[in-house]
């Protein structure tokens, strides 16, 4: 099975080798028939803390890597 990559905007660079990333995903409302926006925040591995606050980056899915960071930055980025 293909790992999901997701992009999105780093929001926190804090902590050692690690970036909160939130990502933005719209869909058309059922009912309603409106585009609607949703933003959720994932932590994600870092390694060498290259990412700042503002980037665009590409997170793809890992193995857990700690209680909250199922996610590492993509080599790829945005």
């Amino acid at each position: 099975m293909p790992k999901r990559i997701l992009h999105g905007v780093v929001v926190s660079d804090k902590n050692d080798k690690t970036v909160v990333v939130e990502v933005e995903r719209r869909y058309t409302h059922p009912l309603f028939k409106k585009t609607v926006r949703r933003t959720k925040k994932y932590h994600a591995h870092d390694e060498q803390n290259t990412c700042k606050t503002g980037d665009r980056i590409q997170i793809i899915e890992t193995a857990p890597i700690s209680k909250n960071k199922r996610w590492a930055v993509h080599t790829a980025t945005a």
